[in-house]
């Protein structure tokens, strides 16, 4: 199997095109090629397959063999794929996701190449059982939720897929390993979630660090970027275009006030192309 090795802001991917369909041992390939000790390495398995309603269908599964609905970095990662590569030639291109339908993607090209993509990721989910939680209230701001004895509260929001958002005194230190895991299987979240912990620093600016379901710590992540910027509105701590600073570099999110989109601003790269056995 032919592959690339990319990634947006070092959540990595390895992207596979060519396939048809998504093959049945999907889940399977994914766990053991993600390996990073004894596989390739990646926090998941990108397909780019043909689409029916878009240019290119994006199919994801993370490292532990789920299958994610949507992923901003990976969208990313797929746009820069197939202009680079001779699949596309326009600037302005179309991907269908499983979570999030499909979204509008503009390549910014330099000297050939895709330097910078934006994305439009569309209307958050804001409904508490659509995210999906098991709190019926439209948004869900500021609720508590308890692990350990610890309480924390959190704003839910979907970009296609779910996640929650928490602010902390020192996202950039804060202990992921301990609390990630818990949050992320609590029962009130039925499809489990992405945690995002927040600090904000200004109201163009905010620090963020995620535990990924089904990825765990990861040093990106767009849809959480998406998500913490629709929190960080709604409980008025930013104005609706701030950067979002991750582990692995910065996003620029901007939450469009007269359509309700969000558009998502940042680069994707290139690290090598392979083949391997499955």
């Amino acid at each position: 199997m032919e592959f690339a090795k990319m990634h947006g802001l070092g959540n990595d991917f390895i992207v596979v095109a060519g396939e048809k369909a998504l093959p049945d041992n999907a889940a399977e390939l994914a766990v053991r090629l993600c390996n990073r000790y004894f596989g390739i390495g990646a926090d998941g398995l990108v397909y780019i397959l043909p689409s029916e309603k878009a240019d290119f269908h994006m199919r994801i599964m993370n490292s532990d063999g789920s299958e994610a609905e949507q992923c901003g970095n990976a969208i990313r990662c797929v746009a820069k794929y197939v202009y680079d590569n001779g699949l596309a030639a326009r600037s302005e291109l179309t991907i269908e996701t499983l979570g999030a339908g499909v979204q509008p993607v503009r390549l910014t090209i330099e000297n050939g190449k895709v330097a910078q993509v934006t994305v439009d990721m569309g209307r958050p989910i804001l409904n508490g059982l659509d995210v999906p939680t098991t709190i019926d209230a439209n948004p869900v701001v500021g609720h508590p939720v308890e692990v350990d004895g610890r309480e924390f509260k959190f704003t839910a929001v979907s970009m296609g897929n779910p996640h929650c958002v928490i602010y902390v005194d020192d996202a950039a230190g804060f202990d992921l390993a301990a609390w990630g895991p818990k949050l992320e299987t609590h029962p009130l979240f039925p499809r489990k979630i992405n945690v995002e912990f927040a600090t904000v620093h200004s109201r163009d600016q905010v620090d963020m660090r995620v535990w990924e379901r089904g990825a765990g710590p990861t040093l990106a992540c767009g849809t959480g970027a998406c998500a913490t910027l629709v929190s960080s509105v709604l409980n008025g701590l930013t104005d609706r275009e701030a950067t979002i600073s991750l582990a692995g570099g910065d996003l620029r999110i901007r939450w469009d006030e007269a359509s309700g989109r969000i558009y998502m601003t940042g680069p994707a790269e290139a690290v090598y192309t392979g083949s391997v056995d499955v």
